[in-house]
């Protein structure tokens, strides 16, 4: 017979909150791009989704005192809006007040918090994009969907690039490289932003430690981030949310290709080259492919780009982005690139000399891209939505990422729901000529 009495105790294990954070990613794009088209849909003249702006007007000198004229011609670029996005969730009555809705610290407004910064990071990687020219261009269905049409916006982002796809960046001495080359091809007085992948940090600030520079290390040694450096002063951001590109075949294989012919002898407007040696292959180009004119071949004066105001040689070699896929057939290949090449003069002339058969270029491998922006030329539209009554709107602010959203919640009649949707619409666009794209090797990566 037992001594004691065996008790009955029930055991009731409840949720409790953790007070952990979010898992927060590298957020840097939406703060720091230019917002002067954020609301263009209240421009009063202004219809529809794109709204233009210009570009500085080019113009040529000539000598003497006899004068050559030359056309005024105003420089256009476009910015989209045809993004969209949104992340929603539903609950029912008996969750709302049994699970959700209870105390002070409503759980519900943990759910909201989650799916809004969702949402938020999901424009954030969009905009990054645009470091390879990959933002999709989408459209809208008869059912009021987003889908993406296939083609990409091509217009937008860098054709010129710092790397080889092969050498890690781990320097300061790289940096101070890149940027020289970004302001020989052209200067801007203010604005330059260098957005590098998180991966890299290590290296550069353990380098730069080195270095004898105490005041400036003293900085980074506390901060471990790269810092501002430079005149004018160039500004570093980090982020774990830069894309990568996938090459081609004929960049994964380092192929080397000569050139056979141009859309354009003439030589003002080029924008398809012709070469040899790429064998067959359905993948031999993909869009976004990035390639530049090989120096040091026989027979040949190294290709360099012309500066984009004064028309004097600079230290650019000439790079290409290809702006569609182009297979390969008996070992010719025509890709389609930006910029447009012109060597026959004017204002529009970027090329030292004549392109010429026998000319060599190299494709890069793939490769997880930085970016460089200068004089505030990475630009973000993201309007506000209407409210969409009967619903309860409001429109929210991610102060993580800068990311503006509209919130709509309410009950669906009759189905023991309420929804809350988060979504927003938004476009961007990264002016070319005021761009680099970083490449980082996938090693590093």
């Amino acid at each position: 017979m037992a001594l004691y009495a065996d008790n009955i105790l029930q055991q009731v294990q409840t949720y409790q909150r953790s007070s952990l954070g979010l898992l927060q990613n590298l957020c840097c794009f939406v703060s720091t791009a230019n917002t002067k088209f954020k609301d263009f849909d209240k421009i009063q003249a202004n219809l529809g989704s794109s709204v233009t702006f210009d570009t500085p007007p080019r113009a040529t000198t000539s000598a003497g005192l006899v004068v050559s004229w030359q056309p005024a011609v105003q420089l256009v670029e476009t910015l989209t809006c045809d993004q969209a996005f949104n992340s929603s969730f539903t609950v029912t009555a008996q969750q709302r007040i049994f699970n959700l809705e209870k105390g002070e610290d409503e759980y519900i407004e943990v759910f909201g918090k989650s799916f809004l910064t969702e949402l938020a990071n999901e424009v954030e990687g969009n905009l990054a994009l645009n470091a390879i020219s990959a933002v999709p261009v989408m459209t809208v269905n008869s059912q009021g969907q987003s889908v993406p049409t296939g083609a990409l916006h091509t217009e937008s982002g860098p054709f010129r690039y710092f790397g080889d796809g092969l050498t890690q960046l781990t320097s300061y001495n790289q940096l101070a490289q890149m940027i020289m080359l970004f302001k020989n091809f052209g200067a801007v007085s203010h604005g330059i932003k260098v957005y590098l992948p998180d991966t890299v940090y290590p290296a550069i600030v353990g380098t730069g430690l080195n270095q004898f520079a105490p005041e400036r290390n003293n900085d980074i040694a506390m901060s471990w981030e790269v810092g501002e450096f430079g005149t004018p002063r160039v500004k570093y951001y980090q982020s774990n949310l830069l894309p990568i590109h996938y090459a081609g075949t004929l960049g994964e294989a380092g192929t080397v290709l000569t050139l056979v012919s141009t859309n354009d002898p003439t030589g003002q407007n080029v924008t398809q080259l012709t070469f040899s040696g790429a064998g067959t292959d359905a993948d031999a180009v993909k869009a976004g492919d990035l390639f530049q004119f090989n120096d040091g071949v026989s027979g040949f004066r190294n290709m360099r780009y012309l500066t984009y105001i004064g028309h004097k040689v600079s230290a650019n070699k000439v790079q290409m982005r290809a702006t569609a896929d182009a297979a390969s057939s008996a070992g010719s290949v025509t890709i389609s690139i930006t910029p447009a090449l012109n060597w026959a003069g004017g204002q529009n002339q970027n090329l030292n000399q004549a392109l010429q058969a026998g000319m060599q270029v190299t494709i890069l491998p793939s490769h997880k891209a930085g970016l460089v922006v200068g004089g505030d030329a990475f630009y973000i539209a993201m309007p506000q939505l209407p409210d969409q009554r009967p619903f309860d709107t409001a429109n929210e602010y991610d102060p993580e990422t800068g990311v503006s959203l509209r919130m709509t919640y309410g009950s669906i009649l009759g189905a023991n729901q309420k929804g809350i949707i988060y979504d927003e619409t938004h476009g961007s666009l990264v002016v070319p000529i005021y761009s680099m794209r970083v490449i980082i090797p996938l090693t590093q990566a």
